[in-house]
């Protein structure tokens, strides 16, 4: 598994993080694509989790703080390559997915634009199926830092998915009687709604469908990244 802390290195080979699209050496016949993944939610939300589900590791610290703080209190910056994830116009294609885990809420505009120059690929916002009144307000902040067009490049991970099966019910029945913001929330999204279950310890193989369903969001936008409005005060 070849994971890296954002600076732009990707096991022992420097990849350019400011491209969406890299060739590989002339002996390789292979492109790759790099896509920014901005990871938004509440505190103990389950932000580390989904980054980690990503990345098919345990890269993002992830638990319970006492006082229920939020173990993220900082920007960080995972990276992985997946070699051959997919194929474009007949050959094959590295995923690299640059996941930036959050403070809780809505980080301040400069600080994701100097982390992504060149725009978010995909915004991921995470709310606890168990508690969806937590954070109603994600919706607003999200368009004011990222404009109308954010619904486009955005898709929504309820976690404790586990607990939504303790309480006997599926994934339709609980979008049905879920609180009026969640609902709509999941009807605006482009990239739909995905359910993780944090009881299981297998990241790789819990991640491979956000993943899937990640680059089939950004594809629809033809990998265009969605630029921060860095003159937005929050």
């Amino acid at each position: 598994m070849e994971v890296s802390t954002g600076d732009g290195r990707h096991g022992n080979r420097p990849v350019n993080i400011l491209s969406r699209w890299i060739r590989q050496g002339d002996d390789d016949d292979r492109d790759v694509l790099v896509l920014n993944v901005l990871l938004l939610g509440n505190r103990q939300s389950g932000r580390s989790s989904v980054g980690n589900a990503l990345i098919g590791g345990h890269g993002f610290q992830t638990g319970t703080h006492i006082f229920a703080d939020s173990v993220t209190t900082e920007f960080q910056v995972l990276s992985r390559n997946y070699p051959g994830f997919f194929r474009r116009q007949g050959k094959e294609c590295d995923l690299v997915l640059r996941v930036i885990d959050t403070p809780p809420l809505l980080p301040h505009p400069q600080s994701v634009h100097k982390l992504c120059p060149e725009g978010v690929h995909v915004l991921v916002l995470i709310v606890r199926a168990d508690l969806p009144h937590d954070n109603a307000h994600l919706e607003q902040h999200v368009e004011r830092v990222f404009g109308p067009e954010w619904q486009s490049h955005a898709l929504l991970v309820l976690t404790y998915a586990d607990q939504v099966k303790k309480a006997g019910l599926d994934t339709s029945d609980y979008l049905a009687q879920t609180t009026h913001w969640l609902r709509a929330l999941a009807e605006v999204v482009t990239g739909g709604v995905l359910f993780l279950d944090n009881s299981y310890d297998w990241p790789l193989m819990t991640g491979e469908p956000l993943r899937d369903r990640l680059l089939h969001l950004s594809a629809r936008n033809h990998h265009r990244a969605l630029k921060v409005r860095t003159e937005v005060s929050l």
